[in-house]
């Protein structure tokens, strides 16, 4: 049997510090910080519920980032 692919390394971040800025900031700094995919929704958005490793999501509304999750 082939061993378990061993998942890529993430940042060590906390999601929280995203709310407030605006979006196009929180991608900016998500990126320096090392996520290898960072994607803004807008409120209810339907999407997947697959965890991908080394992705950060946001949800913003009125310019500023909402909520932060990450997978």
């Amino acid at each position: 049997m082939a061993p378990l692919p061993t998942p890529p390394a993430q940042p060590d971040d906390n999601p929280d510090t995203y709310v407030g800025l605006a979006p196009e900031d929180a991608e900016r700094a998500a990126a320096e910080r090392g996520w290898s995919t960072v994607r803004t929704l807008p409120p209810g958005s339907v999407i997947t519920m697959e965890f991908l490793h080394g992705r950060l999501n946001f949800e913003a509304e009125d310019g500023r980032v909402t909520r932060c999750w990450i997978g």
